[in-house]
């Protein structure tokens, strides 16, 4: 097709304001004039004809849109991972990797991404399928311009300009300011991220111990519609059964041993925000029934009540467990596995993203430095290097912990690599402790205790089953004092 019918196309079909560019004009000219435009968005199109690409390519230019091309499937999984397009417009038929194949991947590796796939070959149910597992849209061929700009408007409108945006200023990159990482990986997590966050929908964020999985929760929340609302968080392996039911969903005066007054639960104090539920393959079974009731049915019961409060909030969810091993095994329930994850977000561990090494110790050692009154500012270069080639079982929280025994060793203000082998041999393999896991237990369990029983020592120790006296000596070893956690009004 020569310039001149291609250009009488788009000349009937692109919209009034925008005029489409003489063919003749320079290189130079012709961009001056598409930088003119208003940018919507960053699209990538696919297709093995390069005609047929040229063609949409200039009318969706025209229309304000910055385009790249990709003249196979394989080419445009390579260019989503480097470019991070707004949206995929892919034909449907091609040699290698096909567009419903090219979507499949898309969809695996950078979740959240609109793919809008084009074809000659289209009928209803291929409509139909193609929709129900995740295409954005379906276009037959001839397509009408005008349907397609609405499609792309609309995918755009839904899911975002993350990559647009994020370029935008430091100011709208706020919610992500906690995250330290360079890491290719982590940058495709947190664009995907970004663009869930948008929406409403149950995530399920999965990932070893100690990779940040509540950090990212609260990224999430940030950038979601409910900023500003409550985020409410909590560790469902951390709190016995018994207690567990009463934190979520509230209780009644009387409703058990120790309940001397009304407790609103966690979903009550997360209404209108975010609620998360950090190790939920460790919930018991029967809670996990109450749960899915909660979610299923918008509302929530507290102990010992007989009416229902509809709540409105937005579940973030997370375990280092394989929810989906967990499920197949018996210890997790199958219809609550699919009403939590309904997009699922894997954190990659800290061997998987070394390059962020020397970023994150930087960033530990300026927090450091400040605790511990300390002039230490680097790793020695060889020290680096040990730290960069070590595995980190324990992932950041880890790299933390032996950042932390490194400056707390170190008397120079650089790191040098004797001090750093010192500090992996204390804080290396010791992360999560039995001693310092039980005393976070107990720490953890005894301030719930005070809370629900407004610092009763008496109700306090019988739902503990402890007498008094123990009970004050467990108090004390924690430095907790039950007067703290009396009721104002009292």
């Amino acid at each position: 097709m020569n310039h001149r019918s291609i250009m009488d196309v788009f000349s009937s079909q692109a919209p009034h304001s925008i005029k489409p560019m003489h063919p003749n004009y320079p290189a130079q000219v012709t961009q001056a004039i598409q930088s003119m435009h208003a940018k919507k968005g960053n699209l990538l199109l696919v297709d093995d004809d390069p005609d047929l690409l040229k063609l949409l390519s200039i009318r969706l230019k025209a229309s304000g849109y910055v385009v790249s091309m990709a003249s196979s499937g394989n080419q445009a999984l390579s260019m989503v991972a480097a470019e991070r397009p707004d949206l995929v417009v892919t034909d449907l038929r091609m040699a290698g990797l096909d567009g419903m194949a090219l979507f499949h991947e898309i969809d695996r590796r950078h979740t959240g991404l609109p793919v809008i796939i084009l074809t000659a070959h289209g009928t209803i149910p291929d409509a139909v399928a193609a929709t129900r597992q995740g295409v954005f849209g379906y276009i037959t061929k001839p397509y009408d311009g005008n349907e397609l700009i609405t499609q792309i408007e609309r995918a755009l409108a839904l899911h975002g300009k993350a990559s647009v945006s994020r370029k935008a200023s430091l100011e709208e990159d706020s919610w992500r300011a906690e995250i330290i990482s360079q890491s290719p990986l982590m940058e495709d997590l947190l664009l995907r991220a970004e663009r869930v966050a948008k929406g409403d929908a149950s995530l399920l964020i999965q990932g070893e111990s100690g990779t940040g999985k509540e950090l990212l929760a609260r990224a999430l929340h940030r950038a979601s519609r409910r900023v500003g609302k409550p985020f409410v968080a909590i560790n469902c392996g951390a709190i016995p059964e018994t207690l567990l039911e009463s934190e979520l969903f509230g209780h009644k005066k009387g409703a058990f041993t120790g309940a001397s007054a009304d407790h609103n639960g966690l979903f009550m104090e997360a209404h209108t925000g975010t609620l998360f539920l950090d190790e939920i393959g460790d919930m018991p079974l029967p809670l996990q029934v109450k749960l899915l009731r909660v979610l299923e049915a918008r509302e929530v019961r507290a102990v010992g009540s007989t009416k229902t409060v509809p709540i409105d909030v937005r579940i973030i969810s997370a375990s280092h467990h394989d929810l989906l091993q967990a499920k197949a095994d018996g210890g997790f329930r199958e219809d609550l596995y699919y009403r939590l994850n309904v997009v699922t977000l894997n954190m990659p561990t800290l061997r998987d993203r070394r390059e962020d090494i020397p970023l994150l110790l930087n960033h530990f050692l300026k927090k450091l430095a400040v605790r511990y009154e300390k002039n230490v500012n680097t790793f020695s270069p060889d020290a680096l290097e040990i730290m960069v080639a070590a595995p980190w079982p324990g992932n950041v929280r880890q790299l933390y912990n032996v950042a932390e025994q490194a400056v707390a060793l170190s008397s120079s203000e650089i790191v040098a690599p004797k001090i750093v082998e010192q500090a992996m041999q204390v804080g290396m393999y010791n992360v999560d402790s039995f001693e310092e896991s039980r005393r976070r237990f107990e720490y953890d369990y005894l301030s719930r205790l005070l809370k629900l029983t407004e610092g009763s020592v008496s109700q306090a120790a019988k739902i503990a089953k402890r007498n008094r006296t123990e009970f004050y000596k467990l108090l004390q070893r924690h430095g907790l004092e039950p007067a703290h956690f009396k009721s104002t009004a009292d």
